[in-house]
This record gives C-alpha cells, sequence and structure tokens, in this order.
C-alpha cells in the first residue's frame, strides 16, 4: 500500500505540490481564524444555576430548593455529574455535562427542565441559569474614575448605563458589577406604633408594593376621539412612600410616615472593593462567552468604552485594572518567536548533516506545511493559540523532520545497493 502511494506521488508531482499548496494555504488561513488566548480553557462543561431566597437558612435552602432541583436535573441527558451547593439564602446546582455536549444545547435542556422543576419549589422562588462563561473567561477588568460622585452614585451609573452598553459586545457573556452602594428606598418602622395602630409587617409590604404600581383603564370616548385612561402610581421620591395610606385608626388615614420614616440608602454590603489601598472604587468585570476570541472581544470591549466615554458624566473616565491582552501578547510573541528560532536551527542542522540542498530542501518544506496544517486541526477542535498548544508545536519540530530525514536516508541507502549490484 505504501509503495503504491509512493509511486502515485512520483508519477503525479504536479498534483502533489498543488495538494500542498493549498493545504498551505488552508493552513494559514486557519492561524488567522484560530482564537488566541494566553492559557488554555481547562474547566469542566458545565451549567450553573442559581436560586436566590434570602433570609432562609442554608437547610431550608437545602431541603426546599437544592434538592428538588437535583433530583429532577438528573434526568437531563449527557449529564456526567450534579453538584448541589446551599448556603444562606442562595443555591447553586453545578450541573457538569460530557465533554463533547455543545454547551446552548446543554443550556436548553436544563432549561427545558427548570420549567417543569419550578412547579415543586417554593411560591416566589425562581431559578435562573448563570452566565455562559467558563472559569478563566474573566478577561477584562475596568473601573470608574469619577472623584465628584459618591459610591451611590458611581454603582448607579454603571448598573443603569455602562454595564448595559457593554454587554451589547460580541463574544461578552455578562458584565459584573463590584464596589459602590445600590441604592435603594429603606422604611425604618417604629415598631411601637405598629402596635398602637394595630398593624402588622406583612401588612405595610404589601401596600408598599400595591401602592408602586401603574394600572390601566378603559377608554374614554369624546367628540370622536377615544383616550385611553391609565393610572400612574410608581413612587418616584421619598414624599410618594411616605404619603402611602396603610389603613384608618377610627376614621383618620395611617400613612407610612406615622409609623416610621423613609430614607435613602445602600443595600447591605459584605465587603468593600479598594483599589491599590486609595480607597474604594466601582467598576465591573466583562466575563466572555465559550470558544470565544479572548484577544478579538477585549478589543472590541475597548472600542465600546471609547463610545460610552463620550456618554459619561463630566469628570468620570475609565481606568482598566486588569487586561489579559498584554498577557495573551507578551505569551504568544515569547512562543511564536521561540517557535521561529526552533524551525531555523533545525533547518541549519537538516542542511549541514545532509549536505544536499534538494533533500535538505524536501525536508525543510514539511516544517510550514506540517505547522499550518496543525491550526487546522485546532479549529476543528475547538482549540485555542495559546501557550500550551504552541509549545507542543514547537516541541513536535523534531518529530516533523525525523520522518524526512529516514526516508532520504533509506532513498539513498537503496539507491547506492540498486547502483553496486548494476556494477
Amino acid at each position: 500500500m505504501v509503495q503504491k502511494l509512493i509511486e502515485l506521488s512520483l508519477r503525479n508531482r504536479l498534483i502533489v505540490l498543488l495538494l500542498a499548496a493549498g493545504l498551505f494555504a488552508w493552513g494559514f488561513y486557519s492561524v488567522k481564524q484560530n482564537p488566541i488566548d494566553a492559557i488554555p480553557d481547562l474547566s469542566e462543561n458545565q451549567v450553573i444555576v442559581f436560586t436566590e431566597w434570602m433570609g432562609r437558612s442554608p437547610q431550608i435552602m437545602e431541603d426546599q430548593v437544592t434538592y428538588p432541583l437535583v433530583s429532577n436535573l438528573q434526568g437531563v441527558p449527557k449529564v456526567k455529574n450534579i453538584r448541589g451547593t446551599s448556603m444562606f439564602g442562595m443555591s447553586f446546582v453545578y450541573i457538569v455535562f460530557e465533554d463533547n455536549v455543545d454547551i446552548y444545547w446543554a443550556r436548553t435542556r436544563v432549561l427545558e427542565r427548570l420549567n417543569y422543576a419550578q412547579r415543586l419549589l417554593p411560591q416566589g422562588v425562581t431559578p435562573t441559569l448563570g452566565p455562559d462563561g467558563t472559569g478563566v473567561g474573566h478577561v477584562f477588568w475596568y473601573t470608574l474614575d469619577a472623584k465628584k460622585m459618591d459610591l451611590g452614585e458611581q454603582r448607579a451609573l454603571q448598573d443603569w448605563y455602562v454595564k448595559f452598553a457593554l454587554q451589547t459586545v460580541p463574544g461578552v457573556a455578562e458584565v459584573a458589577s463590584f464596589g459602590g452602594f445600590e441604592k435603594q428606598y429603606q422604611l425604618v418602622i417604629d415598631p411601637i406604633k405598629l402596635q398602637f395602630y394595630n398593624l402588622s409587617m406583612m401588612d405595610v409590604m404589601n401596600k408598599v408594593k400595591a401602592n408602586n404600581n401603574d394600572v390601566g383603564g378603559r377608554k374614554f370616548e369624546m367628540s370622536d376621539m377615544a383616550y385611553i385612561i391609565r393610572g400612574l402610581g410608581y413612587v418616584k421620591n421619598k414624599d410618594d412612600l411616605e404619603g402611602i395610606e396603610l389603613g384608618n385608626y377610627n376614621g383618620v388615614p395611617v400613612r407610612v410616615k406615622d409609623i416610621g420614616n423613609v430614607q435613602m440608602g445602600g443595600d447591605l454590603r459584605l465587603g468593600i472593593f479598594d483599589e491599590n489601598g486609595e480607597g474604594e472604587v466601582v467598576g465591573g468585570i466583562v466575563v466572555m462567552r465559550y470558544n470565544e476570541n479572548a484577544d478579538k472581544v477585549i478589543e472590541d470591549v475597548k472600542k465600546k468604552m471609547a463610545d460610552v466615554q463620550r456618554g459619561l458624566p463630566e469628570g468620570v473616565k475609565f481606568k482598566v485594572a486588569y487586561d489579559r491582552t498584554e498577557l495573551i501578547k507578551a505569551s504568544i510573541e515569547n512562543v511564536k518567536t521561540k517557535l521561529i528560532e526552533e524551525m531555523i536551527v533545525v533547518s541549519l542542522i537538516v542542511i549541514l548533516f545532509l549536505l544536499h540542498w534538494r533533500s535538505a530542501l524536501s525536508i525543510i518544506i514539511q516544517i510550514p506545511i506540517t505547522i499550518a496544517t496543525s491550526f487546522i486541526l485546532l479549529n476543528a477542535f475547538g482549540i485555542s493559540s495559546n501557550i500550551m498548544s504552541l509549545t507542543g508545536i514547537a516541541l513536535a519540530i523534531g518529530v516533523i523532520v525525523d520522518n524526512g530525514i529516514i526516508m532520504s536516508e533509506n532513498s539513498y541507502r537503496n539507491l547506492a545497493e540498486h547502483q553496486s549490484s548494476g556494477e
């Protein structure tokens, strides 16, 4: 079989050369298309289900949320393992799929099963899927440099303007906000006044929720014109909250301001985000999607940040806290330099030992063709250009030329024997 293949190749040299050139061109195109990253993604192929039920103990979360979810998600096909974690007010379920499963197919199947498992959970508890990012997906961190704004205003700017803009960048799975204070209206209630007016905490909660709402009415016709009637009831400031009626006492309405006071404050924090010991800052973490080109995603994020910068208040600008581009470029450039050096050294050694330029050329030409072909396989298997993959190619250069040297030496030996026998 091998002999016939060699004979066929020798009789059709032009076709073999054209196939080699086409393979090299395809490989060169694959080099341009191959995703670039500094480190390989070795994380598991998993989908995260997050459920929040604030105020409940870990045992209640385990019994009423985590256990029902884990029990029902076990029927999802191609699942390798399911892990559940319960903590105060939160539940995490990690569904680990087989390595060859498409992540978006997996997320769809988990979402289908969650629609069924929803009825087993307590009322008002809704599980959600985590972002479609990996463990090494945190590719870019930034902070807001806004010395004239307090932390609450900075966090509001990040959550309601910057975050939404950056999430539109292709390849971004999530922009996670950190730092600052999340603004909220806080009702500070006097329990003695509640008891005096014969009100409960649930009465206050239900009345406040019911009075923060828009309602629709029917239409009103006048002079051949139809007008849509609406009731505008959304809370816009503290005075609106303080004026909400909770009940009556001896015919006198009891409002929120009669049983306590309303103030603007920040949500409970379990920590702070400090930058270089210079004080608290507000910013975001850009999480990349599965199988995306990290270098391109970061470049697109930077372009979007330049557009967002024009809409920021005066005196506010972005500061880069972490940029993987520097690590990617340094890593790839270092490996690429070593790869080129090794190709040159191997070529010189082949020429030195063979001392025949045609034989050496037939061996050396295998190096760029084989390396280009390896990038076709990298794309086929979804492997990025990183330290590990490029180092593996560099280490294989010696093996690439070994075959050519052996074939050349064997050809010379057979030719020598043939000439000797002919004489």
